[in-house]
């Protein structure tokens, strides 16, 4: 015991400048993300703003009784899962199509422009793209314009005012924003594949496609799975920036999300004790989600979280 003890303090000595750069991290992890927990227990208190923590009345599970019998509850959770589900599907699998088709690209110059490009939108806040999405959507704006020049519409539609088309406006944007960015780490992956098996690859006749199919997307599948249990934790949430800078009275009935209900609850109506029992509720189901897949990747792909 005196040895592993002993080796555990020379490691300590030897990465202190190691560590002591990890310790504002962990300081900010602490502050930010741990000891608000605390604050987790007025979900099943009757808190109001001028009690303090622990010193209101117990409700047990009303708040989330409430929840599960409120009228709004169903819609809430269709159009959560309904955005993230298909954020999933498309929003996760453009960048690794986006990355395989760069990484084909032969031409250095041409290939940095389409990357730098890809990039820009990621820099940009929802408050910026959001302006921009709404000035582009609005019934004289350029989208409505070259729908109507290429005679796809006779008149001006304002997108945003219509709830149908909310959860693909949703989608779409961030797509835009995220695909260049979310490439990254598939490119990096890409690069690290020994060359010599694409080599061996073209000797026996493989194309490109094949070279692509049988040892560029096995190499990086390890990749794929991590960032697709990530992914499938974050399901029951739907990027709040992006829903409330979207978001309007018109297409309330589709972009009424989780996240945006807790806002309302808890900013807009001062009921802290039921914001904070959805909030709850949505952790704790994304992280059993997140076991979920973080099990299954594990069994099936072998690679995992933990």
């Amino acid at each position: 015991m005196k040895g592993k003890n002993g080796n555990l303090w020379k490691k300590i000595r030897q990465q202190r400048f190691l560590l002591m750069m990890v310790l504002l991290g962990m300081i900010w992890l602490l502050v930010f993300c741990y000891f608000p927990m605390y604050g987790c227990q007025i979900a099943f208190q009757n808190y109001r703003i001028t009690d303090t923590l622990g010193s209101s009345q117990w409700v047990g599970l009303k708040w989330f009784q409430k929840f599960f019998q409120d009228p709004v509850f169903f819609q809430v959770m269709k159009n959560t899962l309904g955005i993230s589900l298909l954020k999933l599907v498309f929003g996760f699998t453009a960048p690794i199509v986006f990355a395989l088709l760069l990484n084909e690209i032969r031409n250095i110059r041409f290939k940095r422009i389409v990357q730098t490009l890809s990039y820009l939108p990621h820099f940009l806040s929802w408050v910026i793209l959001g302006g921009i999405m709404i000035t582009w959507l609005s019934d004289t704006g350029v989208i409505n314009k070259a729908l109507i020049a290429l005679g796809i519409l006779d008149a001006g539609v304002s997108f945003l005012a219509k709830p149908e088309y909310f959860w693909g406006i949703s989608v779409i944007s961030e797509i835009w924003k995220e695909l260049g960015w979310g490439a990254i780490i598939y490119l990096a992956a890409i690069s690290g594949i020994d060359p010599s098996l694409y080599e061996a690859a073209e000797i026996d006749g493989a194309n490109r496609f094949q070279r692509l199919w049988y040892i560029t997307l096995p190499e990086i599948s390890g990749t794929i799975a991590i960032l697709f249990i990530l992914q499938v934790g974050g399901i029951m949430g739907s990027n709040f920036d992006q829903i409330f800078v979207l978001h309007n009275a018109l297409n309330d009935t589709a972009s009424n999300v989780i996240d945006m209900f807790v806002y309302k609850i808890g900013i807009g109506n001062a009921s802290y004790s039921y914001a904070t029992a959805i909030g709850l509720f949505r952790s704790v189901v994304s992280l059993v989600l997140l076991l979920i897949a973080n099990r299954v990747s594990g069994k099936l792909e072998g690679s995992s979280l933990f």
